[in-house]
């Protein structure tokens, strides 16, 4: 069953409020399975000298965690975040929006979606007879953003309320226009920037998770 629009319920209200972030009550071992194989996909990545492959991973990753911080504090000052994860659904909610299966996920979407790409990357869609066309980059981001949101909606039907969409107005559509195209986005163009702009963006990308992380938890903000 697909769900294509939050629906403001009490029901969805409640799963919410008994969201328990960073609880190891739900733990397992699946958590380590998962962690190994992401370590083996980097590391594999590394050890044959693909250095933009593993660039476009972080990219896409920390943009990720940038979205996951900002979703936090908006539950934190509004009462409800713009999507969640429930208990039933995870083995560890590592902020409200999100858990260890996903973020793993995450980790791997953006080389996925590099490794997707036509080997020649300055290739346009549409071009010709004047046209500059379309950059395959841009196509690729979008065609990933769609899918991306089109399986969220999915997991917003399931029975355990894998994604939880209190608000009205926030859903599918536009998941896949501020969320998932950003996303692509980022793995698709970071690896082709110029090597002082991808080294700069990447490290203020992460320094700026980093901070955000290690001052917002304690202060019980996400």
């Amino acid at each position: 069953m697909f769900i294509f629009w939050g629906d403001g319920s009490q029901e969805a209200k409640d799963l919410v409020d008994s969201i328990i972030v960073r609880s190891t009550e739900n733990f397992n071992w699946t958590f380590i399975f998962i962690l190994a194989v992401v370590f083996y996909v980097y590391w594999s990545e590394i050890h044959k000298g693909n250095k933009e492959i593993v660039q476009a991973g972080l990219a896409l990753y920390g943009v990720h965690w940038l979205y996951e911080i900002a979703n936090a504090v908006i539950g934190h000052v509004t009462g409800y975040p713009l999507w969640s994860v429930s208990n039933e659904s995870t083995t560890f909610i590592l902020l409200i929006g999100v858990c260890w299966e996903l973020s793993m996920m995450f980790s791997l979407a953006g080389i996925i979606s590099f490794k997707m790409l036509p080997r020649d990357r300055n290739k346009r869609y549409f071009a010709g007879k004047g046209r500059r066309g379309i950059s395959c980059k841009l196509v690729g981001a979008i065609e990933m953003a769609l899918l991306f949101a089109l399986f969220e909606s999915f997991l917003a039907g399931t029975d355990n309320h894998s994604f939880i969409w209190v608000y009205k107005w926030w859903g599918v559509l536009p998941v896949f226009i501020t969320t998932y195209i950003p996303f692509f986005l980022a793995s698709n163009y970071v690896p082709d920037m110029a090597p002082a702009k991808r080294k700069a963006f990447l490290i203020g990308e992460w320094s700026l998770v980093a901070v955000l992380l290690a001052v917002l938890i304690p202060l019980g903000i996400i």
